[in-house]
C-alpha cells in the first residue's frame, strides 16, 4: 500500500480563528492538510481547498499532527498532494505505475507485477 503522510498545522490554525469546517473551493491562507472526511483529504494549494483523494482501505486519518492518506486506490488524473509531486505508487491491480506530475496521476508505466519497497516503485516489465 501507498500512504503519503502530511504534517499539518491547519487545524489548529482553523481552531483558533474559528471558521469552520472548510471544503473543497473554499478560500485558504494556510499550509497544511485535512480529513475532508474519511475518504478524502484537503490541501490549501494557492489560496483554495483542493480534494485530495484517499481510495485505499486505510482513507484520510489523523494521526497527532500528521493527516495520512491512503492513495493505494487511487486511479490515473485523481488529483494529488504538492508533497507528493514526482512521487510513484502502483496502481491497485498491480499492472502499472502512477506518478504524481502537476497535481495530478498520470500513468507512467505498465507492468507485469508492481510493489512499493520502502520510497522505491519497482515495476518488472
Amino acid at each position: 500500500m501507498r500512504h503519503f503522510a502530511f504534517a499539518s498545522t491547519v487545524f489548529a490554525s482553523l481552531l483558533a480563528v474559528g471558521c469552520g469546517v472548510p471544503k473543497a473551493g473554499d478560500s485558504c491562507n494556510v499550509t497544511g492538510f485535512l480529513c475532508e472526511s474519511a475518504s478524502a483529504a484537503l490541501e490549501c494549494k494557492v489560496g483554495k481547498w483542493t480534494a485530495l483523494p484517499c481510495k485505499g482501505a486505510n482513507g484520510c486519518r489523523r494521526e497527532g499532527d500528521t493527516v495520512k492518506c491512503d492513495m493505494s486506490g487511487n486511479v490515473e488524473n485523481d488529483a494529488c498532494a504538492s508533497s507528493a509531486e514526482r512521487k510513484g505508487l502502483c496502481t491497485a491491480d498491480g499492472k502499472a505505475t502512477l506518478e504524481c506530475i502537476d497535481g495530478a496521476l498520470k500513468k507512467t508505466n505498465t507492468c507485469r507485477t508492481c510493489m512499493v519497497s520502502g520510497e522505491t516503485v519497482v515495476c518488472q516489465p
